[in-house]
């Protein structure tokens, strides 16, 4: 009898998130959502926080709240030409397998250059990809990050 590996990787062999960004004009922010497979995302945060981890758990949505915003804020960064953006985290939800991550910008006066840096999950997997969509202006442009890569800019 072969013994069947039932790690993540057998479940999907790719390691990918996807990150929507988009700067809204009336606002001025940027709104952005980041979508992560579930089973990677309880892996990154339980050897990130030494905690067992559920993100479909009703009960414990509260207590995994903190740790999806402090992984998130810390693998996440948005900056101008002339500083860093403040983000603040609005929220997970769970879609099937995956996790949607809810972010919101400080307001920022007519964006033409943005630097992003992600690192989801590098903490994880070293073939990580993160895939960034940008829409702004009318513009949509997308772009993809391999693990070691963290940053790119995009210009709008």
């Amino acid at each position: 009898m072969v013994p069947v590996n039932l790690s993540a990787e057998s479940f999907h062999p790719f390691h990918v998130s996807s990150t929507d960004i988009n700067y809204n004009p009336k606002t001025n922010t940027l709104e952005v959502s980041c979508r992560i497979f579930t089973d990677d995302f309880e892996l990154a945060l339980a050897k990130a926080y030494h905690t067992k981890t559920d993100l479909s758990s009703d009960a414990r949505h509260k207590a995994m709240d903190v740790l999806v915003k402090k992984y998130v804020l810390s693998n996440i960064g948005f900056r101008t030409p002339a500083k860093t953006l403040d983000l603040t985290y609005l929220g997970f939800e769970k879609d099937n397998e995956a996790t949607i991550v809810y972010l919101e910008s400080e307001p920022v006066q007519g964006l033409k250059k943005i630097e992003t840096t992600n690192s989801v999950l590098y903490d994880q997997f070293d073939d990580q990809s993160n895939i960034m969509h940008f829409s702004g202006y009318g513009k949509r442009k997308s772009s993809k990050l391999d693990y070691p890569d963290r940053k790119i800019v995009v210009e709008l």
